[in-house]
């Protein structure tokens, strides 16, 4: 390999980006489990839990995205790399809708119940979470030979 051929990048923005993965993932699990750090207040699942668990999975994306894409450095990103990114997002914008599907007047508890994550939601967030590990699998630049 030449040093043209080189492969280049920075080390400061995907250290950046992994940072701001694991802030998001201690945000999500604070929303998704407060009991691990004894702030349980509710036998249900509310609307503040639901709130927090999907900022922390942007914060997980947002970071994974910087990330990513400081991992490709100098190189042109490929179509698989640019549609793994939109299917990030668009895992994402599926997650928050069915997350907050009570409080957008679309579940099964809207508005003015109290918001509860039920069943079809936990399934419509862990559906969009999929979505956005395969976004995230697409986008990551594997080496070619």
């Amino acid at each position: 390999m030449t040093k043209s051929e080189k492969h280049t990048f920075s080390l400061t923005p995907i250290r950046f980006g992994l940072f701001a993965t694991l802030f998001g993932f201690f945000i999500f699990t604070v929303g998704a489990k407060p009991e691990f750090f004894g702030m349980d207040r509710s036998p249900v699942v509310g609307f503040v839990q639901i709130a927090v668990f999907l900022v922390g999975l942007g914060i997980i994306c947002l970071g994974g995205y910087i990330a990513l894409i400081a991992l490709w450095g100098d190189d042109e990103r490929s179509i698989v790399a640019d549609i793994g990114l939109r299917l990030v997002a668009t895992g994402y914008v599926f997650a928050v809708f069915t997350g907050m599907a009570d409080v957008f007047g679309m579940g099964s508890h809207p508005l003015p119940d109290v918001p509860f994550f039920g069943p079809l939601q936990a399934t419509g967030v862990g559906i969009g979470q999929a979505v956005i590990a395969l976004g995230f699998l697409m986008t990551t630049p594997f080496k070619r030979k």
